[in-house]
């Protein structure tokens, strides 16, 4: 599995199950001490009714095989997941490439507090802190923290 051999392209409706698997995988992965709030079939659900159809649902294959999936909304970023085996290969940092391409008048984000490699990845990128919260507002009532990017002037 080469970094290289890897397109982006949006995702396609035939997509959803591979890019929830992802999602799923890698979720358990970066974060084994926050509580998923939906189970396994509710994740995958969401992702073939709502994300793909309805958000701007971008992945990440080689073959047929999906190694990533962002997600945006606007300026929001929703969702950016890399199946586990692809962590530290460059696709993260092409994601967020193709994201301030496609929104580069600014992009916001959340992020949970505990999730140290995401926010040291965000802050890397030039983001910068906007707010923190206690979780009430999220559904795994897990601290979080928004962050948001700007493109220099």
């Amino acid at each position: 599995m080469n970094s290289d051999d890897v397109i982006f392209r949006r995702a396609r409706d035939a997509d959803a199950r591979a890019v929830a698997d992802v999602w799923l995988r890698s979720y358990a992965a970066a974060l084994p001490t926050v509580r998923c709030a939906h189970d396994e079939a509710d994740v995958r659900d969401w992702f073939d009714r709502v994300l793909v159809p309805h958000y701007e649902t971008w992945v990440a294959v080689t073959g047929d095989m999906v190694a990533g999936l962002m997600v945006l909304k606007g300026e929001e970023l929703k969702q950016l997941y890399l199946a586990p085996e692809w962590y530290g290969r460059g696709l993260g940092d092409r994601f967020m490439s193709l994201a301030k391409q496609r929104q580069p008048g600014g992009l916001s984000l959340w992020t949970f507090q505990v999730n140290g490699p995401a926010r040291r990845f965000y802050q890397r990128h030039g983001f910068t802190e906007a707010e923190r919260t206690d979780g009430q507002r999220n559904d795994e009532r897990e601290p979080d923290i928004h962050y948001v990017w700007k493109p220099r002037a």
